[in-house]
């Protein structure tokens, strides 16, 4: 057949050629808890058209973010995405190359990898960014490692209002480099002390902007703080979009910027791919993780593009390299920039203002509600509520009645009983003033 061309006397000889007994010994070193026995409840065969209507119908039983009421983020957005962006991605000479690793033969895609590291660089008020990385809790790791070897230090402080999967990815990231994180438990309504935390053994304070609970906050002074003890400030945004509204992190003292693109160009996707953004201060770029692009001229005096810093395993000595990461997200990055381009900064201004309204007027609708409470004091495009009963099941009974009507805090920290009457809600420019209606009416009626 085709598509299954090994014959049992051929897996037969292929196992004994390498030595062991069974395919099965090839996962000995997966731990007996993640491998699933047996065979996957489904069907062995089916023809083409029996598999589209099986998944279709399987399909068809989950409530998809455009069919309803949507006021889920937690660090992945629903944003209009124009239809140019697609169209314009799809193009042969942008959806089939890749990696530029003969880069002067990619003069398109260096050039717009240039106008992606310009954006990011505008967006953050920093000095130099790279060629984007996996995502954002990736990038967040690379900036805890990054701050590693700049300073010579090992420890890192993680604030209480990081999202908590970015705060476990820099744990594994940790425990093989041996790294020491002091983790901060989460903080709705803020009340920790970060600076108290910062010693001569601190490579550098991590600190959201808006935080996991949608909080603002200057963080000027905790950078002079880090800054005379030596550590670096290392600023993630998860909702890039806030940047049109709020103080960016280079003004307040970054040193170095990580944070999630999806929200420009890029559907929730499932949850992926989505794509990481990286800035830092110019005097350490050399410590930068990923790609770097840059402008030159040719032998003629034409203006072309090169890749400046490749620091990467794929491009130098494993031991030289600043990281593993072995993409830069091309296709994803290449959508972001095509939307930003698309919206310039007049367009990206009033796109934060209106996500910053659509936010304020659900706010203020579903804290009127009788025993909800909002903890923010201040917030972007999504913010905290206290319920009065534990948030799962309202969300649970809220999506019966036809409502996507955020995440409960819960989900991100299982065994907080102290976190469960929280519910984080994200209200975009995608929402309307009858989804707002039919939020309070079906929140009303769950929380009666």
């Amino acid at each position: 057949m085709r598509y299954l061309p090994l014959t049992d006397a051929d897996r037969t000889l292929m196992l004994a050629r390498i030595g062991v007994p069974s395919i099965d010994a090839l996962f000995a070193d997966v731990p007996a808890a993640a491998r699933h026995p047996g065979l996957l409840d489904l069907p062995l065969a089916m023809g083409e058209l029996e598999v589209e209507r099986r998944l279709g119908a399987m399909a068809a039983k989950n409530l998809s973010a455009g069919a309803v009421p949507f006021f889920l983020g937690g660090g992945a957005y629903r944003h209009h995405i124009p239809a140019a962006v697609d169209h314009l991605i799809q193009r042969g000479e942008f959806l089939t190359s890749y990696t530029p690793y003969q880069p002067e033969l990619a003069q398109g895609t260096l050039q717009y990898l240039f106008e992606f590291q310009t954006q990011i660089a505008l967006l953050t008020a920093m000095e130099v960014a790279n060629a984007s990385l996996y995502d954002g809790a990736t990038a967040c790791a690379e900036a805890v490692a990054m701050a590693g070897r700049l300073t010579r230090r090992d420890k890192a402080v993680l604030s209480g209002g990081l999202h908590p999967h970015y705060r476990t990815v820099c744990e594994t990231y940790a425990r093989f480099a041996g790294n020491e994180l002091r983790a901060r438990d989460a903080a709705p309504g803020g009340g920790e002390d970060l600076a108290a935390l910062v010693d001569e053994d601190t490579a550098c304070v991590v600190v959201q902007n808006p935080d996991f609970f949608g909080e603002i906050r200057d963080y000027s002074k905790l950078a002079e703080i880090c800054h005379q003890k030596g550590a670096l400030l290392v600023v993630i945004v998860t909702e890039i979009l806030s940047l049109g509204a709020i103080i960016p992190p280079g003004e307040m003292g970054a040193d170095i910027v990580a944070a999630e693109g999806q929200s420009f160009g890029n559907a929730l996707n499932f949850g992926g791919p989505h794509v990481g953004l990286f800035a830092s201060r110019e005097k350490f770029v050399r410590q930068m993780p990923g790609r770097l692009v840059g402008e030159t001229r040719d032998a003629e005096g034409r203006r072309g593009w090169v890749l400046t810093l490749s620091t990467r395993e794929q491009h130098i000595r494993r031991e030289k390299a600043t990281s593993n990461i072995c993409t830069n997200s091309g296709l994803c990055a290449l959508a972001f920039t095509i939307h930003l381009a698309l919206l310039g900064e007049a367009g990206l201004r009033g796109l934060a203002r209106l996500n910053h309204a659509a936010a304020v007027a659900t706010a203020e609708r579903l804290s009127g509600i009788p025993g909800v409470h909002l903890v923010n004091d201040s917030f972007f495009n999504e913010f905290t509520l206290r319920l009065p009963r534990a948030a799962g099941p309202v969300v649970d009974r809220l999506a019966e009645k036809g409502v996507l009507g955020g995440i409960p805090v819960s989900r991100f920290y299982p065994g907080r009983r102290e976190l469960e009457g929280l519910l984080l809600v994200a209200a975009t420019e995608t929402v309307t003033p009858e989804d707002i209606d039919r939020f309070e009416a079906a929140l009303g009626e769950v929380l009666r």
